[in-house]
């Protein structure tokens, strides 16, 4: 038989660990489908467009569930311990999750702010919201 050394034995537990899917990440997704819902059933019923508040309120939302899913005290102990896989895995979380709540508020009407780079922002915030989704939803346990 082959000895293990430590080291191995920790990666080998680490593969192993189940990772799930956290409440506030499944009540954010809800809270998203919901705004969706009342946007759609707004236009189709009532004939009243509110895509671009819901296009806010969905960048808004997605950003602070982001926000959240970065686990803020692991962001905290960046100082002590360093840059590590984990810190840098909620560092960006935490960076992606602002982006999308400052593109929120200058979504909504009153403020809509049309410039190319900040349209080109939300899209790439959109296409990283739907990855994590994605992953998220189905991919993780």
């Amino acid at each position: 038989m082959v000895k293990q050394t430590k080291k191995e034995e920790l990666s080998i537990a680490e593969s192993k660990k189940k990772i799930k899917v956290t409440h506030k990440f499944v009540t954010v997704l809800s809270i998203v489908s919901i705004i969706g819902f009342f946007g759609i059933i707004s236009h189709s019923l009532f004939n009243y467009n509110l895509y671009p508040y819901v296009e806010a309120m969905w960048m808004f939302v997605v950003g602070i569930g982001l926000i959240l899913e970065s686990r803020f005290k692991w962001i905290k102990s960046l100082p002590e311990k360093g840059l590590t896989s984990n810190n840098f895995t909620h560092l960006t979380t935490m960076v992606i999750g602002s982006i999308a709540l400052v593109a929120g508020i200058f979504s909504f009407p009153e403020v809509r702010i049309d410039n190319p780079a900040f349209i080109a922002i939300k899209g790439i915030l959109a296409i990283i919201a739907i990855i994590v989704i994605v992953i998220q939803t189905w991919i993780i346990e």
